[in-house]
């Protein structure tokens, strides 16, 4: 099968005995050659957790008012046990009477980068057809939206145009934004041996990290001060003409206006924004323009600011100004977060494409659809996001949701915020394999089955559409996410009579290209193909963009880029830095690492990381506990020393719920990708009067 965890999608092989997974091994997949990193190789047993949901259960006619307030120990005050039928039944004439009421805009969806392309793939058509309008999104919204905004804008595709295996052509690499050796480890792997091979490697990142034992370069810039760096880079590029003139010629447009913006970006000017010392630009520069293959990685330090977009374009504009494209050894490369939020985003799970990117607008691609799904039309109109979906249910737009593998009450911005339109809402339906944080908020929950429990595939970070298998049975009376799906839009309506994923499977190859020539029988003997796949032989194209892009005339696009100050900055009440992100032993909101007992013993408790320094200025031990505070909220939280973390930042990994870091975060988004800017908040931090851990 697969490991469910990050991008990377790392093939695995799940031992079992009694239908318990007793132990897992890496087996030799196109992406990780047989490794696994900690959480792939002990974070399985959290399957096997007690607080698995085994029946569907129904919000009691008593229970008190919604909140925060349900233990997975003991729920029985708040929830009851029902048959499947009575479960699917209440949650569709909940759904279906809000339609009535209220119009199909009243009910919205989240769906899940957990689920396989084929879940994804139901859950947007359910709101769509079901309810006629694209208000469904999923976490990609919360973590590469704008990288992939960026990459449609300027190279016509939004998905990575190199897979990582192709450092091993190259002479260079960036890294910046990402930090892989903690949350992607198994491509990291593969960088640390291209440095090994004599490699050079260019790490930027306003937190210092591991990788830097292997760089070349490591510039630990101003947190927010991308553009202002990777321009003054390209100022250098310019002006000592080592740009790739015949490349720029043969395939890009708007070169002239790039150059003519480029001309204010001079390192010394830009050295007092960025903090990185002109010189040392300027070698960076010449390093990366001088490469014979160049590849660019990055990861969410880029997406996750309401300049994100620029970042990004910066990124592209780099790439193609040194003809860093399409080639063995280059090329552009976000790493992807979560297992299948590539799969996911393909599959249409997003608010203004169908799937493979086809825009709703188009009248001609929802006919493709409609037909397909023997349907009327639905909306021209593009849907709301996540954070405006939660905006919505604050406004009285929206009274109703479907929320599938997500867990908004602790992936949000400003989450309070979240959790009043929660608790807002009329009807809240959740399927999940944990009453999780947004499960307490819900009228019925629909318990489901892990990745280790089902059939389906997925598409990892390098675009290798991978086949997972079920190894054991999900518990009790959870179901499989496809026939829950197919349960409940029977329910809503809808003439749906999937009896298989593999039938989903080949419903989404009739108007997905992306797909052609990968079949549901050649996955299950080959177990992964590279898309495109050119023929039924074919295994993949690792490199895309050779002789050309999926744009207008086949050119890619130089869009300038500007600087742009952070939304939140530092004043004198909250005069620090706040950014958030993952650790290595923890995934995203914690609900399965923390219920997997060596990684949950390994980190078991809430922290921050900030500088040896800043702790003794306040007279705050290693250990002891401090106060951070922003415009939105305040936690207690433990702190560590940590020399990777500049002396006005403050780093909050954000799988704890005890002190849930979104409840300090920024909602303010980006605005082309609709990214909240979570690695930039200002925050005031006191040494803490009590020792315990918690939230204001």
């Amino acid at each position: 099968s697969i490991c469910p965890f990050c991008g990377v999608g790392c093939q695995i092989s799940l031992k079992v005995k009694n239908d318990k997974v007793k132990f897992v091994e890496g087996i030799n997949g196109p992406a990780n050659e047989g490794r696994l990193c900690v959480k792939g190789r002990f974070g399985f047993d959290y399957i096997h957790h007690s607080h698995r949901l085994s029946k569907p259960l129904i919000r009691r006619d008593d229970a008190p008012a919604k909140g925060l307030n349900v233990s997975p120990d003991d729920w029985q005050e708040v929830f009851r046990e029902a048959s499947w039928d009575e479960a699917l039944g209440a949650a569709a004439s909940g759904l279906l009477n809000l339609r009535s009421e209220h119009g199909g805009r009243a009910v919205a969806g989240f769906g899940s980068a957990k689920c396989t392309n084929e879940e994804a793939y139901l859950f947007q058509k359910m709101i769509r057809q079901g309810f006629g309008h694209n208000n469904v999104d999923h976490c990609t919204r919360l973590c590469h939206a704008s990288s992939v905004s960026a990459l449609l804008e300027n190279v016509g595709s939004g998905a990575v145009t190199a897979t990582f295996n192709e450092i091993e052509n190259a002479d260079v690499a960036i890294v910046i934004g990402a930090n892989p050796i903690e949350n992607h480890p198994v491509a990291a792997t593969y960088f640390k041996q291209f440095t090994k091979r004599g490699g050079k490697l260019i790490v930027m990142d306003p937190r210092g990290q591991a990788l830097k034992r292997f760089a070349t370069h490591m510039l630990q810039f101003r947190p927010g001060a991308d553009v202002s760096m990777l321009n003054a880079i390209m100022h250098v590029i310019v002006e000592e003409e080592l740009y790739d003139q015949q490349y720029i010629e043969a395939y890009t447009e708007n070169w002239e206006a790039e150059k003519a913006h480029l001309k204010d970006f001079s390192p010394e000017k830009m050295a007092g924004i960025c903090g990185i010392d002109a010189e040392i630009l300027r070698a960076v520069a010449r390093c990366f323009a001088g490469a014979k293959a160049g590849m660019i990685f990055w990861g969410m330090g880029v997406s996750q600011h309401i300049h994100g977009t620029d970042n990004s374009r910066c990124l592209i504009s780099l790439a193609l100004m040194t003809g860093q494209v399409g080639r063995p050894g280059s090329g552009l490369h976000p790493l992807r977060g979560q297992n299948n939020v590539q799969g996911a985003s393909d599959a249409g799970l997003i608010p203004m494409f169908l799937p493979d990117y086809q825009t709703v607008t188009n009248d001609g691609v929802r006919s493709a659809f409609t037909s397909v799904w023997n349907s009327g039309d639905f909306s021209a109109e593009k849907g709301l996001t996540v954070t405006e979906i939660m905006d919505a249910v604050h406004d009285g737009d929206i009274h109703g949701m479907y929320i599938l593998g997500e867990t908004p009450a602790m992936s949000d911005p400003d989450v309070e915020h979240a959790r009043e339109a929660l608790a807002k809402l009329s009807h809240l339906v959740v399927q999940d394999i944990f009453l999780t944080e947004t499960a307490n908020f819900a009228d019925v929950i629909l318990p489901a089955s892990a990745f280790a429990e089902k059939a389906g595939t997925v598409t990892n970070t390098n675009r290798q559409v991978q086949m997972g298998r079920p190894a054991v049975p999900p518990p009790g009376e959870a179901k499989e996410d496809w026939w829950i799906e197919t349960e409940l839009a029977k329910r809503l309506g809808l003439d749906w009579s999937y009896t298989s994923p593999k039938e989903v499977f080949a419903e989404m190859k009739l108007n997905m290209g992306s797909l052609n020539n990968i079949t549901w029988d050649r996955l299950e003997s080959e177990n992964a193909v590279t898309y495109p796949s050119l023929s039924p032989e074919d295994p993949g194209q690792s490199i895309v963009f050779g002789d050309g892009f999926p744009r207008a005339d086949g050119r890619a696009r130089f869009t300038p880029a500007h600087v742009i100050a952070p939304d939140d900055v530092p004043d004198a009440e909250y005069p620090m830095i706040l950014t958030t992100g993952r650790q290595l032993e923890h995934w995203h909101t914690g609900s399965m690492t923390r219920r997997a007992k060596v990684l949950d013993a390994v980190e078991p408790e809430a922290n921050c990381s900030m500088h040896p320094k800043t702790l003794r200025k306040m007279q705050v031990a290693p250990g002891g506990m401090v106060r951070l505070s922003t415009k939105r909220g305040s936690l207690v939280v433990m702190a560590r020393a940590d020399r990777a973390v500049a002396e006005d930042m403050v780093f909050l990994p954000f799988a704890y719920v005890e002190a849930a870091a979104n409840i300090l975060t920024n909602p303010a988004v980006d605005p082309f990708g609709k990214i909240p800017e979570f690695k930039f908040s200002a925050v005031r931090v006191e040494k803490a009067e009590d020792s315990s851990v918690a939230v204001e």
